[in-house]
């Protein structure tokens, strides 16, 4: 599925900065709105879904950090500041205020692009967490595990048999993709403290799964080792409905 062009609103008084800002985003897949003060701002919040905010802190009238305050104060909306002073003072005013990254000017518009890309990554990985979170079946790679009924089924739709420990394990990886997880942690996630297990039943469980749903379980792909820090689920996880078939 293509991903939809984010919706970029751009709130700088300047005319060429925000001119130059909104060209540089059309060019690069964003559906750009600009405004030139918090009035202008508030209309187009009103008259379109914004995606990410971008926010000037000198404007006109009432400035961008009581603007980022009003913003937080009512959504989720991710902010980039901006500003021309790029003391310390100011950007740890605009984090408090709720911003999400903060960008000091001069910038290079490519940098821009970058931080807004990753903001609007850390967001959709923050929601699908949440989707994740108390969902009954899962999906990654074709694989759909439920948690309901305590089942692994393959990308062709066979049952795969586990264990009571393996299926725990997997499910603890499986709603947290993409994170290292200790083998400390992973006990804690699955057996407990006061079952006695110990650290070395988290790699021999960890080589039953990847028997099972690797691959190549010698080059593992999903279930990566991480040196010094445990493992890390790879695959991108995508809660679904139970009924689902």
């Amino acid at each position: 599925m293509t991903q939809a062009m984010p919706n970029i609103l751009v709130v700088e008084d300047d005319r060429e900065t925000r001119a130059l800002i909104a060209r540089y985003l059309r060019t690069n897949s964003c559906n750009v709105t600009t405004a030139s003060d918090g009035h202008e701002m508030a209309r187009a919040m009103a008259d379109h879904r914004v995606d990410l905010l971008i926010l000037d802190v000198m404007l006109p009238g009432e400035d961008g950090l009581s603007l980022c305050r009003k913003v937080r104060a009512e959504s989720q909306t991710p902010i980039i500041m901006l500003t021309a002073r790029g003391e310390d003072v100011d950007r740890i005013l605009g984090l408090e205020m709720g911003a999400d990254d903060y960008l000091a000017k001069p910038f290079n518009p490519r940098e821009l692009l970058a931080r807004i890309n990753a903001v609007l990554r850390r967001q959709a990985a923050a929601r699908n967490a949440s989707a994740i979170e108390g969902a009954t079946v899962l999906n990654f790679l074709g694989w759909r595990i439920d948690i309901r009924l305590r089942e692994l089924r393959n990308p062709e739709g066979a049952r795969v048999a586990m264990t009571s420990a393996e299926f725990d394990l997997l499910r603890a990886f499986c709603e947290r993709p993409g994170r290292v997880l200790s083998r400390d942690s992973l006990l804690d996630l699955t057996q407990g403290r006061s079952s006695g297990s110990f650290e070395r039943s988290i790699d021999v469980l960890v080589s039953r799964i990847r028997r099972k749903i690797e691959p190549d379980p010698q080059e593992a792909t999903m279930i990566k080792t991480v040196r010094s820090g445990g493992y890390m689920f790879t695959p991108r996880v995508e809660a679904v409905a139970a009924t689902s078939s």
